[in-house]
């Protein structure tokens, strides 16, 4: 999948899944590519990446297929402007809350390479020239622009925000949203629950994708696609890890009559 055909099935509302990328190792790549994945999500604001080692992971899975959307560290439109400069295939701007800060964030992804005065010009509705404008629109096709909806106030402002041209979709970050709900983790809250469907529903009556990023159970994931979300991405590589990790020791021990605790005693006088 190329970075324009994920923003149309975002848009046409088709499912899409991805997992979150941890591992910059070289043979990571190679693993991935053949889990079933649409894309990747590189996260920027959470995890320790510098930009060499970034822009390596973006156009390697770019060129398995597997278009790299990275988060950065705060909705900055020069943080932005960055990434997509390593390869990156979009743009996931944290803790989005308001419609200026969306419009910046377009300047910077889908109004490329124009910045300063002009670029202020346009976003305020100036029309480019028409070769200016086919140019843009090209490049505009194969970027992505995805904010994170997860506070009280982003819902607030989610109508607006829905109105930004160029907005390919919205994600929902659970662990903010529900802090911000004032129901930390409870994710089985109605009231988080209404919040989810209520971010889902409008962005799919604006054609634009909405997803969210968990790492439960299959049943809860499924709730969410039912809920109406047509993008999720599902845990991350290291949590796979430490998972089947320890189902599968959990199994070895238990299949050789090993008790936990036993090998955990042996383990520390090693």
């Amino acid at each position: 999948m190329t970075a324009a055909e994920l923003a149309q099935a975002l848009r046409q509302g088709r499912p899409v899944f991805g997992t979150l990328i941890v591992s910059p190792s070289p043979r990571w790549p190679e693993v991935v590519r053949g889990s079933g994945l649409d894309f990747v999500f590189i996260d920027t604001e959470h995890i320790a990446l510098d930009r060499a080692e970034l822009s390596w992971m973006c156009q390697t899975y770019a060129a398995l297929g597997l278009p790299a959307l990275v988060r950065i560290p705060s909705p900055d439109p020069y943080a932005a402007t960055m990434v997509l400069d390593g390869g990156a295939a979009g743009v996931i701007a944290p803790y989005v809350e308001s419609v200026e800060q969306v419009r910046a964030l377009r300047g910077a992804v889908k109004l490329r390479p124009i910045k300063g005065q002009r670029l202020q010009r346009m976003l305020n509705g100036a029309a480019p020239e028409p070769e200016l404008a086919a140019y843009m629109e090209k490049g505009a096709a194969n970027r992505l622009l995805i904010v994170n909806i997860e506070s009280v106030p982003a819902i607030e402002a989610l109508d607006e925000i829905l109105t930004v041209p160029g907005l390919d979709a919205v994600l929902i970050g659970p662990h903010d949203l529900s802090c911000s709900l004032g129901i930390p983790e409870q994710w089985d809250h109605p009231q988080f629950l209404a919040a989810c469907e209520t971010i889902f529903r409008k962005a799919r009556a604006a054609g634009i994708g909405a997803g969210i990023h968990f790492w439960g159970d299959v049943a809860q994931q499924v709730r969410f696609l039912n809920l109406g979300a047509n993008m999720l991405i599902h845990s991350a590589d290291i949590s796979l890890f430490q998972k089947h990790l320890r189902l599968e020791l959990e199994s070895i021990r238990q299949t050789a009559g090993i008790a936990a605790d036993a090998s955990a005693a042996s383990t520390a006088l090693i």
